[in-house]
């Protein structure tokens, strides 16, 4: 794992209103003298099964949007990879050893006790599928026509994971309509067509989708939300409605080695977004993206100190969609698609053919409160400390309580196009 090395400059960074004056921002922080180089002991917050799951398939998700993203170089990228996960980790209830431990190392069960893995999984949904996050995943495992199940798998699969199998009837219209009214009353219609047409061929077809809608701890002023500009290169802008709040307190750190300032704001139900803010709009984002582990953003999280600001946010009501067979066969997961084995699933070879992926998230001045919480100590500095989305940046959604990530996305630019 990478060492963190978060620098706090309060009020020595404040963010300018421009790119352009953001290239005379200077750190001048020095290390954090506090490491003796000791070995550490294990952080209490991954000493419970949940919480080392969750740090597991989340660090497969970090695994799949660095893949992804660099397939995406120019345009932006949204993934809740949970659902892609969770399908994995189903589908290897079904897989003989051979393809049950290229499943888990990928999902870097490896780490866990693989006995418990799939009981902890089932404690894992039940702990973020609360209301009040916000945050729907839903996942689905469909098989060809006509495959004869093994006894025992199907009934495994939706006791643990809620899946439940899906065989085609041979009609690709119907097969087709099915598959969308599930995925729209699943999401409660913020999904209302996962898919335009049926693959063909399809073996094993792995479909996910997950949304977000998130309220904030402390909502924006409707009445501040304006048109500003976003630059997407230093010389090019776009208006966007841009939230604002003069006074808001979030926490706040600068991270010298990936040069960038990095927020943390509170959603209701004990979920919270990050943001990764690189000092330039001509940064590349690539070195944050290799940075990102549940034990980096976790460290982050421990380190941010909480400010007062003068905060601008994008409007945000985006949606992505992608096939990730490639993706996947790419991250050495291959095997999956030739000849793996799925011989507790069924006595017919079968392998993995599909797997669609669709997000939205919505993020909009909906929040809790009209003010942010009395009791928050916050720093309170000699000049307002500005932190403005006003350029590319990175975003990570996460539950507070287990690690969970629910969504990561490079915003390159904020319009639903």
């Amino acid at each position: 794992m990478q060492t963190l090395l978060v620098f706090l400059l309060l009020g020595l960074l404040a963010s300018p209103g421009s790119p352009q004056n953001s290239a005379n921002e200077q750190d001048s922080a020095t290390p954090d003298e506090g490491n003796t180089g000791e070995a550490e002991e294990e952080d209490p917050f991954y000493k419970t099964p949940v919480n080392k799951l969750a740090a597991a398939v989340s660090n497969f998700g970090y695994d799949l949007y660095r893949q992804q993203s660099g397939k995406t170089a120019t345009a932006n990228v949204l993934l809740s990879p949970f659902s892609v996960a969770t399908a994995l980790s189903g589908l290897s209830l079904g897989a003989g050893q051979r393809t049950e431990d290229l499943i888990s190392r990928t999902l870097y069960y490896d780490l866990l006790n693989k006995a418990e893995v799939h009981n902890t999984y089932k404690e894992l949904l039940t702990s973020i599928s609360a209301p009040e996050k916000g945050f729907r995943s839903v996942f689905r495992i469909i098989l060809e026509r006509k495959l004869r199940m093994k006894v025992g798998f199907p009934s495994q699969l939706e006791k643990a994971y809620r899946i439940r199998l899906k065989i085609l009837t041979g009609n690709p219209q119907a097969d087709l309509q099915e598959l969308n009214n599930w995925v729209r009353q699943q999401t409660k219609g913020k999904i209302l067509r996962f898919l335009k047409n049926m693959p063909t061929d399809v073996s094993i077809f792995l479909a996910g989708a997950a949304y977000f809608k998130g309220h904030w701890a402390a909502k924006f002023d409707p009445s501040k939300t304006t048109l500003q500009d976003f630059y997407l290169e230093e010389d090019r802008t776009v208006k966007v409605p841009m939230m604002s709040d003069p006074k808001a307190i979030l926490r706040y750190g600068f991270d010298s080695e990936l040069n960038c300032k990095i927020a943390q704001l509170p959603l209701t139900g004990g979920v919270s977004a990050m943001f990764f803010l690189p000092l330039k709009v001509t940064q590349n984002l690539t070195l944050i993206e290799e940075s990102l582990s549940s034990e980096f953003v976790h460290d982050i999280d421990k380190e941010l100190k909480t400010v007062h600001a003068v905060l601008s946010v994008p409007k945000l009501k985006l949606s992505f969609e992608e096939s990730l067979g490639s993706t996947l066969q790419e991250m050495r997961l291959q095997q999956l698609f030739i000849s793996p084995d799925f011989s507790k699933m069924s006595a017919k070879p079968i392998k993995l053919s599909h797997v669609h992926h669709k997000t939205v998230l919505e993020l909009s001045e909906d929040g809790a409160n009209s003010t942010p919480n009395p009791g928050v100590n916050a720093a309170r500095l000699t000049f307002p400390l500005d932190y403005h989305l006003n350029r590319p940046f990175l975003l990570v959604l996460r539950d507070d309580a287990t690690g969970t990530l629910f969504f990561i996305g490079k915003i390159l630019d904020p319009r639903n196009i």
